[in-house]
């Protein structure tokens, strides 16, 4: 007996694991880190998840996908099927927000690689008289794993493959009916189980589809220049809802400090009149978890939450994690603020910028406890008035690892949550901020304007490992980015950038009415500030301006939410459109998007030439639904309601910006 495996491997290893585990998981998508961060989905979405399975020799290998809830001992199992190459997919529906788990499992079915070679036997007219014996077998053991009237079905199969007769225990054996009972109860006391139970987090349907709509309340009191408050702000809610909007993001509504205040396009001094920026947080009359009091009382703040509720609108609020010098924590706690040798407080600075109105919280604080405490608290306090979507303010400035902690304990209690990060900063920070939790993040769209800006941009956040964990929320405005490419005014331009913002991602926003109203004076040349912005200075608003380009939102909102393509963002495809027979347009840009069960269809063209009529040859990718390069096909214009027949690939697009800078088609096969 040769015992050189028994003298060379240690005991130990062959107690800690069976090895009649043969089959082999690995390469498991979507795994982010190494298991260590969640992959994210929105309720009801379809998370594929892929692997590398197989096996030594040509036994037969079936896969499960399980899942369950984190904390749940009983996991759900989904089917998985092989492609090409052992590379396997499944995929479940996700629940309820809240936490997961999913892994693999696969086994070794020796009742279908039985199956296999008997037929390979019966077609070579061997005798399986034999075989048919062990087929018995096989299904008698199944008996055990099974009780009533399965059980008493598999007992008639084992009868039947011992029949006398052969054809008729071959009938039996080859059967549907039995491989399907055979594959309810698999044996599995052989099966592996991939090494890890990998964490996916599911979060409300906003997280994954919404529409923002962002206004300062300040700015609607009843009479010019005077200081709104939020009861005025009820009366705006029937018409951020009438554009379609389902989520309203107001700025910081706490007390404003008076030391160091700005002044009206960022003057260093304020006059006495002046309200100064809303994101120098606190003063004598409170701090986070207080409201102005010129825009009314918390059980007004909680009314006009209510109020929007009942309109179909979620309110997001600004959380800032700075402070004006007037704060209270300044006084309480010291010690979470960078005192100078001067005996002076640190004002926050990004040279040359000097924000001498805002006071950065050091992180690095001793009592760091205490202040990751007090800080998550501050999202509790909102949460308890009924926000539940906060808009947080330059996160990457902040320790990560305090954003792990408090989303994360925030989530178990709130899984609902949303969080957004403003945070327009390098790549890798944005990244790990998605990672740490927040659901959504700012992005560099308002920086992509060029075909080839806009389609490198869409495949890296549309393709793993970014599709994963980082959702994306495009913003062509916000109060402190005028991009020069709306600085001329031309309406044609504000309405382009909507569109890209609104087809493109599923999430998008404005800041309004700045946009619908086209506003677009920098505050100088070549900055993208606002002229007179609306940071430092109570503004006053005709919602009625000519020009305006409400009528354009209203209908894209509708559009978006009449069409379930436009509702994911990684679900895009850029089609080729060509101005030549050799030359790729350089204007025309197009991109299908399409639901998960491909019965919506949306082709978007848009035409990035502000000043000219645009059109060439567009190839519609036909193969990708199933249908032949000669086929025929309607579209409808959502944007105009025109109707167009196309009959086979290649076809032809123009787009006259003084009518209407896109197309947002609607695809039906022609049958």
């Amino acid at each position: 007996m040769n015992n050189t495996f028994r003298h060379t491997v240690p005991h130990t290893i062959l107690d800690d694991f069976d090895g009649r585990q043969r089959v082999i998981i690995e390469n498991v998508a979507p795994e982010l880190d190494c298991g260590k961060y969640p992959v994210k989905c929105a309720e009801g979405e379809r998370l594929l998840v892929e692997a590398d399975i197989f096996t030594d020799g040509a036994d037969t290998v079936c896969a499960a996908l399980c899942c369950r809830p984190s904390g749940s001992e009983i996991w759900q199992r989904h089917s998985m099927l092989p492609g090409g190459n052992d590379r396997w997919q499944g995929f479940f529906v996700t629940g309820k927000p809240g936490r997961y788990e999913y892994t693999i499992e696969a086994w070794i079915d020796h009742f279908l690689t039985w199956k296999k070679g008997l037929v390979k036997k019966v077609e070579a007219g061997q005798d399986v008289s034999l075989d048919l014996r062990i087929g018995a077998a096989f299904v008698e053991k199944a008996v055990g794993r099974t009780d009533g009237e399965s059980a008493r079905q598999l007992l008639a199969y084992a009868e039947k493959l011992l029949a006398d007769e052969p054809s008729e225990a071959v009938e039996a054996a080859l059967s549907a009916g039995l491989e399907e009972l055979m594959s309810l109860y698999p044996d599995k006391s052989c099966a592996s189980r991939y090494e890890k139970a990998l964490i996916l987090v599911v979060e409300t349907p906003k997280a994954g589809f919404s529409s923002w709509y962002e206004f300062f309340p300040r700015s609607w009191g009843s009479e010019p220049g005077v200081h709104g408050t939020f009861r005025d702000c009820l009366r705006l809610l029937p018409f951020i809802a009438g554009m379609g909007f389902d989520v309203v993001y107001l700025p910081p509504i706490h007390p404003i400090g008076l030391t160091k205040r700005k002044g009206k396009n960022n003057a260093l001094t304020a006059g006495p009149d002046e309200p100064g920026s809303c994101w120098a947080i606190g003063s004598a009359e409170g701090g986070h978890k207080s409201v102005h009091p010129q825009l009314g009382t918390i059980g007004e703040f909680c009314a006009f939450v209510a109020e929007a509720e009942q309109q179909g609108i979620a309110v997001a609020i600004d959380i800032a994690f700075q402070c004006s010098p007037d704060h209270p924590y300044v006084q309480e706690h010291p010690q979470w603020f960078k005192w100078r040798p001067d005996g002076t407080v640190q004002f926050a600075e990004n040279p040359p910028k000097r924000y001498e109105d805002i006071l950065p919280i050091d992180f690095e604080t001793s009592d760091w406890q205490n202040l990751w405490l007090e800080l998550r608290s501050i999202f509790l306090f909102w949460i308890e008035k009924g926000v539940t979507i906060f808009r947080v303010d330059n996160p990457h400035t902040k320790a990560f690892p305090f954003w792990e902690w408090a989303i994360a304990t925030i989530h178990e209690e709130y899984p609902e949550t949303i969080f957004l990060a403003e945070a327009f900063t390098r790549p890798r920070l944005m990244e790990r901020l998605a990672k740490t939790g927040f659901t959504q993040s700012y992005s560099y769209f308002t920086w992509r304007n060029t075909k080839w800006e806009l389609q490198e941009y869409l495949r890296e956040l549309s393709t793993a490992p970014l599709k994963y964990y980082m959702r994306p929320n495009f913003w062509p405005n916000t109060p402190d980015i005028l991009h020069e490419e709306l600085q001329s005014g031309d309406r044609r331009k504000f309405i382009t950038r909507m569109i890209l913002a609104a087809t493109l991602s599923s999430n998008y926003g404005m800041y309004g009415p700045a946009y619908e109203l086209c506003e677009h004076l920098p505050v100088a040349p070549g900055k993208e500030e606002y002229l007179d912005s609306e940071k430092y200075e109570i503004k006053r608003w005709d919602l009625d301006r000519p020009g305006n380009i409400r009528a354009e939102i209203t209908l894209l909102n509708r559009i978006r939410k009449e069409n379930p393509a436009l509702q994911r963002t990684s679900n895009i495809d850029f089609v080729r459109i060509d101005a030549s027979a050799s030359h790729e347009h350089d204007w025309l840009l197009g991109y299908v998007k399409y639901s998960g069960d491909e019965q919506n269809i949306i082709l978007t063209v848009v035409n990035l030439d502000h000043s000219n009529t645009q059109g060439g040859w567009l190839r519609f990718p036909l193969e990708r639904f199933g249908f032949s390069a000669d086929s025929s096909f309607m579209l409808e214009d959502l944007l105009t309601g025109r109707r167009y027949e196309w009959h086979g690939e290649w076809n032809y697009v123009e787009l006259n910006v003084s009518e209407m800078p896109a197309h947002v088609f609607r695809v039906v096969f022609l049958s």
